[in-house]
């Protein structure tokens, strides 16, 4: 594998590579910081063995007092480090999903992030902002002023993308979708087919991102913008569906697009290859099959419980009969929320 995703130990992390230079220039005491943290940890990027992104975090109880103006909270997660090598990847929002994870883990109310403003942070810097991150204030020290970005927790922005990975359910119809297992653990990297509680932070692999295009003949049209989605992994070849059928993850929908939008197969592929599993020939098999769409969704959670059809059919109450193939299927409020509950997704990612 010529790119991943790791977590390392400071003391087990290579400070002379060329990558941390520049944090080096930026903040002259980072060497000595960096040192102070050998217990701690942080997730690092390699592409060909060289690294391409250290992001660094971690949760602080009270105000944010070193920032002008205060930040006046019960907790807030900071990102400490977080750069990345711009390369056409997505891995700013790989790390962006990574931090938020976190954060909705220990139930913070806050996510900060201090940074310097010019030419080769500008992008993560909208990236940042694209998910809520808005400019608060400023932090000085001896290197500088940087600019410091907030994002909050506990309010929404009623909009999909700044709230994330926050949900908002109040009026949202919501479907489970089905996805077949060849396409599910790369497009769901968190959603491990185990059925006991996991830690999905320690779970991603480096294929993560924040969205996702699934293409299907399934009725998806029916659905809206901030419709909410439980995909389902199909059964297992060989195996019993009640078993080895599986809900898995909490979606959000951010548009649906018709086969007949799109004027030939280039511009299809241009559009559905962006954040799909789907290789060229698969996607070609769809466009030459017809009357396809592509949906677009936000990846917002990991279901840390994973629920099998028998579960889903005998306790979350989805009686569509034991012997028919699920794929699209309108889910009432109760079953969603059952599902969030018996699937171990914390209540702090709903906005209701």
């Amino acid at each position: 594998m010529n790119d991943y995703l790791v977590k390392k130990r400071f003391s087990d992390i290579d400070l002379n590579a060329p990558f941390f230079y520049s944090l080096k220039v930026d903040y002259k005491e980072f060497e000595e910081w960096f040192n102070r943290k050998c217990n701690s940890e942080a997730y690092l990027f390699y592409e060909n063995e060289l690294v391409e992104g250290f992001l660094y975090f971690k949760c602080e109880d009270g105000s944010v007092e070193d920032i002008e103006p205060i930040l006046d909270c019960s907790s807030a997660l900071k990102i400490g480090t977080f750069k990345i090598n711009p390369h056409g990847t997505r891995l700013g929002e790989r790390f962006i999903k990574k931090a938020l994870d976190y954060a909705l883990i220990n139930k913070v109310e806050y996510c900060y992030v201090t940074i310097f403003d010019k030419e080769e942070t500008s992008g993560l810097i909208r990236l940042l902002r694209k998910y809520g991150f808005y400019d608060y204030g400023t932090k000085t020290t001896w290197n500088g002023t940087e600019l410091v970005l907030v994002k909050n927790l506990k309010d929404s922005q009623n909009d999909i993308l700044k709230d994330y990975p926050m949900i908002n359910v109040s009026g949202k119809d919501k479907y489970l979708l089905a996805i077949y297992p060849q396409y599910h653990s790369i497009m769901f990297p968190d959603s491990i087919l185990r059925n006991e509680s996991v830690d999905i932070l320690e779970d991603v692999s480096f294929t993560n991102s924040i969205h996702k295009i699934y293409v299907t003949t399934m009725p998806v049209n029916r659905t809206s913008r901030g419709d909410i989605l439980v995909m389902y992994r199909t059964a297992t070849p060989g195996q019993v569906a009640e078993f080895s059928s599986v809900a898995t993850s909490i979606c959000v929908v951010e548009e649906v697009k018709k086969q007949t939008e799109f004027i030939d197969f280039e511009s299809f592929y241009s559009y559905a290859s962006t954040y799909s599993v789907f290789d060229k020939d698969d996607l070609r098999h769809w466009y030459d099959k017809g009357g396809c769409y592509t949906i677009k969704m936000t990846y917002n959670a990991a279901l840390s419980k994973r629920l099998i059809r028998r579960k889903l059919i005998e306790e979350i109450g989805i009686d569509k009969g034991r012997r028919l193939r699920w794929s699209f299927i309108p889910l009432n409020d109760n079953q969603f929320t059952q599902i969030l509950k018996e699937g171990g997704v914390s209540e702090s990612i709903i906005i209701d």
